[in-house]
């Protein structure tokens, strides 16, 4: 071989191997966009060509979406029908942490889940476990930053106040604060969804009972304090309070999160009324993320690109809850007036969102105190 041909054959080589290295392919003379690494659409080659790699995968594996929950299942339908990949949908009724369970147990199979929907704690948490993929959707900048993580890997996308929900037929006083649950007229009437030391809902009316009673975002001991004084003189009632019983009557009044006490009980219960109280300006969301490991990387991202996008939004928004664009939209004049009129009046200035250690901190708190103060 010659000096001259053992070049050109190098160059070639290299040429080949840089292509290979590219994560990509060739197709009608250009690099296809490896999608699983792919932070943002336009790194992949823009909208276009991210929405014809996720046509041609035609499949979407999600996790823990009940299509009875804040409008998903319209949402999915909405999505099939624009872009025509099938949604599967694998334990609808499932938690957070079963997101995570299902991410490290099906890692590297077809049915593994492309996209999550978590809790900000349980997303920190699989953030550290390796499980997320970055990516940044268009209305990034939209996004609060203290609504997502600093690379990318987990986002907001709608939440809520804790609210009071009430059965305006038997509670004839309409209360409109925390502190009004104490007075004797509420006697055997107030209920929470559940054990604050095993469900996320329950917590939240302990951490807003402590932002109403002195306490703080970082002082969670006056919620627990409030719950032990209303079972002392017998309003709260120690059952897991939803739409069962506020049916049967056991608890009339509900203290949880506005959106599911809208999707939950308001919804057939034309008597029950929200409100978000006065003294207590508790603010959570919840988060989307890639995995990882997704099967079908491309549809995972249109999916986000989707719901973040107005008609997602608005989506969410008349599934009676707050998506994360909301303010942004209403500047824009791009939001679901009618949807956003239905939404329980928001407080003007709500407090700051609880911090990833301050959460941990105060669930620790509510785990040691509740059974020895408030009992169940």
């Amino acid at each position: 071989m010659t000096r001259t041909t053992l070049i050109a054959a190098l160059a070639l080589s290299c040429t080949m191997l840089a292509a290979g290295c590219s994560g990509g392919h060739h197709a009608g003379g250009r690099i296809a966009a490896d999608w699983s690494s792919v932070s943002s659409a336009a790194q992949g080659g823009g909208m276009k060509a991210l929405v014809a790699a996720a046509k041609k995968e035609g499949q979407l594996n999600v996790i823990a979406l009940p299509a009875s929950r804040i409008n998903y299942g319209t949402i999915m339908k909405d999505f099939t029908a624009k872009y025509g990949i099938k949604i599967t949908d694998m334990n609808p009724g499932g938690s957070s942490q079963s997101e995570i369970d299902a991410m490290v147990r099906l890692r590297g199979q077809a049915r593994a889940p492309d996209v999550v929907d978590m809790t900000t704690a349980v997303a920190i948490r699989a953030d550290r476990m390796k499980l997320l993929a970055k990516y940044e959707v268009a209305e990034w900048n939209d996004i609060p930053a203290a609504e997502k993580s600093a690379d990318g890997t987990w986002y907001g996308d709608y939440g809520g106040y804790v609210a009071i929900g009430y059965n305006s037929r038997t509670v004839k006083v309409p209360p409109t604060s925390i502190k009004d649950l104490a007075k004797p007229i509420y006697k055997h009437q107030v209920g929470i969804h559940g054990n604050p030391t095993r469900a996320g809902g329950a917590f939240s009316a302990v951490y807003a009972a402590a932002l109403a009673n002195g306490g703080s975002l970082s002082n969670v001991k006056p919620g627990v304090a409030f719950f032990a004084k209303l079972r002392k003189n017998g309003n709260y009632v120690p059952v897991t309070a939803g739409p069962a019983s506020v049916r049967s009557g056991r608890t009339p009044i509900v203290i949880w999160w506005e959106y599911l006490l809208a999707s939950q009980i308001a919804a057939t219960h034309p008597y029950f009324k929200i409100v978000i109280p006065s003294d207590a300006s508790y603010e959570a969301y919840n988060d989307q993320a890639i995995s990882a490991d997704a099967p079908h990387p491309a549809a995972a991202r249109l999916w986000e690109e989707y719901l973040y996008s107005a008609t997602g939004q608005n989506l969410w928004l008349q599934g009676m809850i707050r998506p994360v664009e909301l303010p942004t939209m209403i500047v824009r004049g791009t939001v679901d007036k009618a949807a956003q009129a239905a939404l329980p009046p928001a407080p003007p200035t709500p407090l700051a969102f609880a911090t990833p250690a301050q959460v941990p901190a105060a669930e620790a708190i509510v785990a040691k105190q509740w059974l020895s103060k408030a009992g169940r």
